[in-house]
């Protein structure tokens, strides 16, 4: 006796049960792993309701660009530190070094502008360098290493010219590098996507970048695996302070001044973006890409709120609320890879 061959309503339900795993699978995926562009478009939408007149223009855009290129510097200065599960807090005193250092350089002591810029990088070598000695050699603890070397820069920062900021004497010519523009966009939003790019080669396409994150899984199982993991801290520790000091020097050529505290404002932001950016596409682990989704999402919320009128304390309180969801994210995405 022949089966009964299934009638429609059997076969429809059985192909959609096999199509529903298929089709969840990536949808899954684009809201655990790319869910911050979701909510940056929704911020979009909202403020662009709430203030279309203001919000969704092209200056609005060009200044959120602009504006946060040296936030993203700083951000993409942390980067190879976190994927090798080290902190560097001393970014802020780099970058102020670098301000400071470049802008005495040209306006005190008449330095051509290219050499400046040669002696402020060198600058930024020795404190990684520092920084590297302390944590690598010393085993001093990275985040009471960086936390210490930052105060200390900070501290002897202010105590050139009384801690007074350079407004005079910067060459036109070192300012006009920066300030030239390609399809109305500065330039130097431009030598941060360059950056950007280099780094997210290093990180995704070269050992170097899975040395780095396999030591911040495990560090002790990349070093019996011969992955030299304290040449790896050095490196790490040296090109984050070389960017932050990068980042100061863009800070000079878009504000055409320098002030000792110029890169504490920045710190925060910078930790914000790199740990919500490692939620984001690399499950758990930092990367370019997200890192920047992160440095404009957060830009997009901040700008939005100042054009309804909010006072000048809620960026911080922005950001710090972003910087404790972050981390409570990475941790959960941690969590679930161990799992």
């Amino acid at each position: 006796m022949s089966e009964r061959p299934p009638d429609v309503a059997e076969r429809t339900t059985s192909e959609v049960a096999s199509h529903r795993p298929r089709l969840r699978a990536p949808l899954s995926f684009a809201m655990s792993n790319m869910s911050l562009i979701f909510v940056w478009i929704v911020l979009i939408i909202v403020f662009g309701i709430l203030r279309p007149d203001t919000f969704l223009t092209l200056d609005t855009f060009r200044v959120v660009l602009s504006q946060q290129a040296i936030t993203a510097l700083m951000a993409m200065a942390l980067l190879l530190p976190i994927a090798a599960n080290q902190f560097d807090l001393s970014i802020a005193g780099a970058m102020g070094t670098a301000v400071v250092v470049l802008t005495y350089l040209m306006s005190h002591y008449h330095v051509a502008w290219p050499l400046a810029m040669v002696l402020t990088l060198l600058g930024g070598l020795v404190i990684g360098a520092i920084n590297a000695v302390v944590v690598v050699a010393w085993g001093v603890n990275s985040f009471i290493a960086t936390l210490g070397s930052n105060s200390i820069l900070i501290a002897v920062l202010s105590s050139i010219n009384g801690g007074q900021p350079v407004t005079e004497g910067i060459p036109e010519g070192y300012t006009n590098i920066g300030q030239r523009t390609l399809l109305t966009i500065p330039a130097f939003v431009f030598y941060m996507l360059i950056i950007a790019g280099a780094l997210w080669y290093v990180l995704e396409h070269r050992q170097t970048g899975r040395y780095l994150y396999a030591m911040g899984s495990n560090s002790e199982a990349a070093r019996l695996a011969g992955v030299r993991v304290s040449r790896l801290a050095v490196l790490a520790l040296v090109v984050s302070a070389v960017l932050a000091t990068v980042a100061g020097m863009v800070f000079v050529m878009r504000i055409g001044s320098g002030s000792v505290d110029a890169g504490t404002a920045y710190l925060l932001p910078a930790f914000a973006a790199a740990f919500l950016g490692a939620t984001q596409f690399k499950n758990g682990k930092v990367n370019v890409l997200g890192t920047l989704v992160a440095v404009y999402a957060l830009a997009t919320g901040v700008k939005g709120i100042q054009l309804l009128g909010a006072p000048f304390w809620v960026q911080g309180a922005f950001n710090g609320a972003a910087l404790i969801v972050a981390v409570a994210l990475a941790v959960r995405s941690q969590r679930r890879r161990a799992t």
